[in-house]
């Protein structure tokens, strides 16, 4: 009887605190959840408030260098990069389209810029996310950081450093291609003045 008893008390601790460590993993996934979310919430405002001409793209720290398009290439991220969440998408109202056609060239500027803008968001939220680790102190802390980084950020500050050169490219030829119809029709005036004389 004694040794049931001794037996019972004993299974009934263990499952006590098998139950409240339980509690706490949940509670400290949570907290970090609630964390994230609202740095994200306000990053996501941050980005909308500042003035987009702060964010140039061939400046530092945007600016893109050759080598990273080499491992743009080793990462297929061309391939890939459609299949993640677009925020122009999500909310078309306050982004301007990611699709290019003949009404959307005149938005490129803006487009680098906002290239810009979501490098830096993802950057910022990269560095608040290391407040899970005093969150939730341990290995769980460890897992949600490295699952938030890696896979909730690094990405889209890879597909905005891929993504900005090909509009800066498509900008300079388009800015091209208005000279020389400026220079066309400029000559075409000229012509047209010395026939008149």
């Amino acid at each position: 009887g004694i040794r049931d008893l001794v037996r019972s008390r004993v299974l009934g601790d263990v499952y006590k605190r098998q139950i409240s460590k339980g509690g706490r993993l949940v509670t400290s996934f949570l907290h970090c959840a609630l964390y994230l979310a609202a740095t994200g919430i306000g990053a996501f405002f941050l980005g909308r408030l500042l003035p987009k001409t702060w964010f140039r793209g061939d400046a530092f720290p945007y600016r893109c260098y050759p080598f990273e398009q080499k491992l743009f290439r080793v990462l297929h991220i061309k391939d890939w990069q459609s299949r993640v969440p677009d925020m122009s998408r999500i909310l078309p109202g306050l982004m301007p389209d990611k699709k290019l056609t003949a009404e959307t060239f005149s938005d490129l500027p803006r487009m680098i810029q906002e290239t810009c803008v979501a490098e830096m968001i993802h950057v910022l939220l990269s560095l608040t996310g290391l407040g899970c680790l005093v969150i939730w102190q341990g290995i769980g802390g460890v897992l949600v950081t490295a699952v938030y980084i890696l896979l909730g950020n690094l990405p889209f500050i890879l597909i905005q450093r891929y993504n900005r050169p090909r509009l800066q490219r498509l900008l300079a030829l388009q800015r091209r291609k208005q000279e020389r119809k400026c220079q066309d029709a400029h000559t075409d005036t000229k012509l047209q003045y010395r026939r008149g004389a």
